[in-house]
């Protein structure tokens, strides 16, 4: 591992200035085709939870409603750190999320909210803007309307019921099926609820200035051609970033694949070649499990933008996803609330970022389990100072560990004793 900096220096006080640090004018692909590399700050749901303004569980991002102020201030946090985009947090704000805790009627305050949210943030510090779908969990190979329900989930937002009469059906998930056999309101949700599909999910991103789009952590294949499919069809030529989380689903010859079978090298030549922008993984995996799999799409000859977002837990060989993470003094799972013990150190991430510089990773990120100081150590990882790096830490000035023109020789005996001492 390459050694850490003790003390970054910064000659320019304006470095420490969001608006002295972040510059750039161009887009996400004008700056990727120039052989820049992109940072984003992704973990909005688990940092929220963590700090008790979420429920685990069906992770809905509630407080963009409840608290948008906090939201707004992540953003900005993030930012500061280091992060050149800004995510609207719209991860499972979509239909079926919504309707699980029985706000579906929220829908589209939540998304334009959210993206308001981060178009501010975006604007005051001149970062890029993302709009944000994510996989929807009604994906049902089994459903013959599968594709048409899961494309209206992705592009469309449903309307109030108007009272006015109309003929529809069930599909065998129990989701109302207009003619047409686009999804009209969330499986499970009541009659008469909602009628009608609504005004396009990417009116919203169009609307409040999103510079691309994320699609993310599809777990099967067909969803994030489905995904991406609808961004083309919707988006109106925004970039797009399309991710996929990789289960633990090895072929014969050892090569991960996703839910549905397709190798993760096949799967992600496919998506090149539907149009995606910018192609990899995110969640699931660490720092560790990530980069390997990274290496080989690398290899594989697609020529598109890599993405590598890992979650900052230390998944392994054995447990290559956090999901298999075994508690070590109960054995029992980890996931999802009790995986503190296994988070990533500040030098995993360290390592993480240069080993994706070394082989050409350009948009690299954080996912959940994300806090600021991880996107800042990423961010110098690559040689960067973000405004947050003014207060990086100097263990010259420590008490104990200190060098000598700042720890007294007391404490520095006592500090080498620590050091030399075997538990």
């Amino acid at each position: 591992m390459a050694p850490r900096l003790q003390k970054i220096h910064f000659p320019d006080p304006q470095r420490h200035t969001m608006k002295g640090y972040f510059t750039q004018s161009i887009g996400l692909l004008e700056r990727l085709n120039k052989g820049e590399k992109v940072v984003v700050a992704e973990g909005y749901l688990y940092n929220f939870e963590k700090r008790c303004y979420l429920k685990a569980g069906p992770y809905v991002p509630t407080v963009v409603l409840e608290h948008p102020d906090l939201v707004k201030q992540l953003h900005d946090e993030f930012v500061r750190a280091g992060s050149d985009v800004v995510l609207a947090f719209t991860y499972y704000g979509n239909r079926q999320k919504m309707n699980l805790i029985d706000r579906a009627h929220d829908l589209e305050e939540l998304n334009r909210s959210a993206l308001r949210i981060t178009r501010k943030c975006a604007d005051e510090t001149g970062t890029l803007m993302a709009g944000n779908i994510c996989n929807t969990n009604a994906y049902n190979p089994a459903d013959p309307n599968n594709r048409e329900n899961l494309k209206g989930m992705f592009k469309q937002l449903p309307q109030k019921h108007s009272n006015k009469s109309s003929k529809l059906f069930t599909n065998s998930q129990g989701g109302l099926i207009s003619p047409s056999c686009s999804l009209l309101y969330p499986i499970g949700s009541s009659n008469g609820e909602w009628e009608g599909a609504g005004r396009s999910r990417f009116n919203g991103p169009l609307e409040e200035g999103a510079d691309f789009i994320v699609a993310e952590t599809f777990t099967v294949f067909d969803e994030a051609m489905i995904a991406l499919e609808s961004i083309k069809e919707c988006s109106k030529g925004l970039p797009c970033v399309v991710t996929l989380a990789i289960m633990h689903n090895p072929a014969e010859d050892g090569e991960e694949r996703t839910v549905d079978s397709v190798k993760v090298t096949e799967a992600m030549k496919r998506l090149e070649a539907s149009g995606a922008d910018v192609i990899g993984l995110n969640c699931m995996r660490g720092p560790e499990t990530t980069i390997g799999l990274m290496e080989k799409i690398k290899k594989s000859g697609v020529k598109a933008h890599l993405d590598a977002v890992p979650v900052p837990y230390r998944t392994n060989e054995k447990a290559p996803i956090f999901m298999l993470l075994k508690d070590p003094k109960t054995g029992k799972r980890a996931f999802p609330y009790n995986m503190d013990c296994f988070m990533s150190t500040r030098d995993d991430i360290f390592e993480f970022g240069r080993r994706c510089d070394e082989i050409g990773i350009s948009y690299i990120g954080v996912c959940c389990g994300n806090s600021p100081h991880y996107t800042r150590t990423l961010c110098e990882s690559i040689g960067r100072t973000p405004p947050a790096s003014k207060y990086s830490p100097d263990m010259n000035f420590h008490c104990v560990f200190g060098d000598e023109d700042h720890t007294d020789k007391y404490r520095k005996e006592q500090g080498e004793k620590l050091q030399g001492h075997k538990a």
